[in-house]
């Protein structure tokens, strides 16, 4: 199976070339990502705890899905996408902001990622890809800021990022 590419990027999210994925994680080069917040009519926010056995960030929790896009691909189609082999459904999403930010990890790899926060309603329970998800839950917005700053340690960075510089932008 051929590695999935990722869409290298200028600081103006242009595409500039494609690259594997994992090497562009090894040579923490700019590419183009998506975060995606599903919230329900009650305001809370779906939250994952990624596979124990990915590459990065094992175990960790995190928003509802993130990922690449694929070349030729707009962000919100590649949201859907995802939230579909992530969280097993779909719902529309709208385009909120976007940042860039640069996060080393312990096994040598680093994100550095033009991320796109992309927003969307959802109140039924997802079916999880347990190759992708080990679990999920609610949370309001309240008690997720308060237990980050409780419990940094278990959040994904990006995820802590977001919440710290962009939380007005997490909202429908």
């Amino acid at each position: 199976m051929k590695e999935e590419q990722v869409i290298l990027v200028n600081e103006r999210d242009e595409q500039v070339g494609l690259m594997p994925k994992l090497e562009a994680h090894e040579k923490a080069l700019l590419h183009r990502a998506f975060s995606v917040f599903v919230f329900n009519d009650k305001g809370e926010l779906m939250l994952q705890q990624r596979a124990l056995h990915k590459y990065h960030s094992p175990g960790l929790w995190t928003n509802t899905c993130c990922s690449h896009q694929r070349e030729g691909e707009s962000n919100l189609d590649a949201g859907l996408r995802r939230l579909q082999e992530e969280m097993g459904f779909t719902t529309p999403l709208k385009e909120t902001t976007w940042f860039i930010y640069k996060a080393p990890f312990d096994n040598g790899l680093t994100e550095h990622e033009l991320d796109h926060i992309l927003v969307g309603n959802f109140n039924d329970s997802p079916a999880i890809n347990e190759d992708e998800v080990a679990a999920w839950k609610w949370m309001l917005l309240e008690e997720v800021k308060s237990d980050i700053t409780k419990n940094p340690d278990i959040y994904t960075e990006w995820f802590k990022i977001i919440f710290e510089k962009f939380y007005n932008h997490l909202t429908l």
